[in-house]
């Protein structure tokens, strides 16, 4: 299959992995390489200047960024996932003002869901809304584990704008909306101090709002709405499993260099071990694939199982590379313990691995 990247942007981004900041920002440069390559429109419909790219689209495309810089990848998948959500559940006008900046690479988008103590499925959030008397809104609290922070021009903000009453089964809750806030709105903070073990370049971070206001022109679907637009979010087919694909796409390659340059690949263990990763990579593509197709009974739950498999499996593979590089794998900086890393923080990501098992175990209890 032709590759979605240009050679020079991809020597680009594979450059820039291999010097992350300690402080989690993203080479700048690399992503306005990126910002400019005309892959961020993907998601968004050709009647808003993007590709109108399906999940299969956005799959590979991430797939590919992913091989050569998984932070990056994250960082496209969020782009991705709020331009999607923009394209289904906008209005006219919000459709007409962003999604050309965001097919364009003017706008660089980002989600901001996660906070301390609200558990997996977003259930307790503590950040509010407040409908001010004149039609706008007033966000306060904070978000953590935002990819993008800092580095994004749009945040997709999940906020609490009633109190719930009703138990959520999912992910989410009743009485909480979305908000589009422009990353330039006063009061709105990033932070990169969360100090992650993995996927160091992707300014994943803290967002505080203090204060934030935003017209109403900014919320994006009903009030009280916001687990209608997620529960959305995996019926859609895009997964987070291609980024880990990509990750064991690039322990592979890396472990067949290491075998070629040291003279490895004559011995019948080593090939087998090797074609053994590659046929466990070749399945967790295949299930991402799947998911990106929806072709299965229920392509919400092929996306869970797609998550859930392609990063734990990506992890062991990343596991047993090091273990067959041997010492060369284990010195500080290699390569393969920059990708293990990442391979494993993947589990922690949006649905979270344990969520996905419970939302799956759900469909067979209701």
């Amino acid at each position: 299959m032709r590759p979605l990247m240009a050679a020079e942007l991809r020597a680009q981004l594979s450059e820039s992995a291999g010097t992350p900041d300690p402080a989690g920002e993203p080479d700048r440069t690399a992503l306005a390489a990126l910002r400019a390559s005309g892959l961020l429109g993907t998601a968004v419909p050709v009647r808003h200047g993007g590709t109108g790219g399906d999940a299969v689209a956005v799959n590979r495309v991430v797939e590919e960024i992913a091989v050569v810089d998984p932070s990056l990848a994250i960082i496209v998948f969020q782009h991705f996932a709020v331009s999607a959500r923009i394209a289904e559940w906008g209005s006219e006008e919000q459709r007409d003002h962003w999604l050309p900046r965001l097919a364009d690479g003017n706008c660089l988008a980002a989600s901001a869901w996660s906070e301390t103590g609200a558990g997996a499925a977003k259930r307790n959030l503590a950040s509010t809304g407040e409908r001010l008397a004149d039609g706008r809104w007033r966000l306060d609290g904070s978000k953590t584990f935002a990819t993008g922070a800092g580095a994004a021009d749009l945040y997709l903000v999940l906020m609490q704008t009633a109190p719930p009453t009703v138990t959520a089964e999912g992910y989410g809750a009743d009485g909480q909306t979305f908000f589009l806030v422009e990353a330039d709105t006063p009061g709105i903070v990033p932070d990169l101090g969360l100090e992650l073990a993995g996927m160091r370049g992707s300014a994943t971070g803290l967002v505080t709002l203090d204060g934030c206001i935003v017209p109403d022109s900014h919320r994006l679907g009903p009030v009280g709405g916001a687990a209608s637009v997620i529960a959305g979010v995996r019926e859609s087919g895009a997964s987070l499993g291609t980024v880990s694909v990509g990750i064991a796409q690039a322990a592979i390659d890396l472990a067949v260099r290491h075998a070629r340059g040291h003279g490895l690949m004559e011995l019948p263990t080593v090939r087998h071990r090797l074609v053994e990763l590659a046929t466990r990579l070749e399945t967790a593509r295949a299930v991402v694939e799947r998911a990106g197709t929806r072709s299965s009974a229920d392509p919400g739950l092929t996306t869970l199982h797609s998550k859930l498999h392609a990063s734990v499996a990506a992890e062991e593979i990343c596991l047993e590379v090091a273990r067959l590089m041997g010492s060369a794998g284990y010195r500080e900086g290699a390569p393969i313990g920059r990708l293990l890393a990442d391979a494993r923080g993947i589990a922690f990501m949006g649905p979270t691995n344990d969520l996905c098992r419970d939302l799956v175990a759900a469909s067979w209890i209701r």
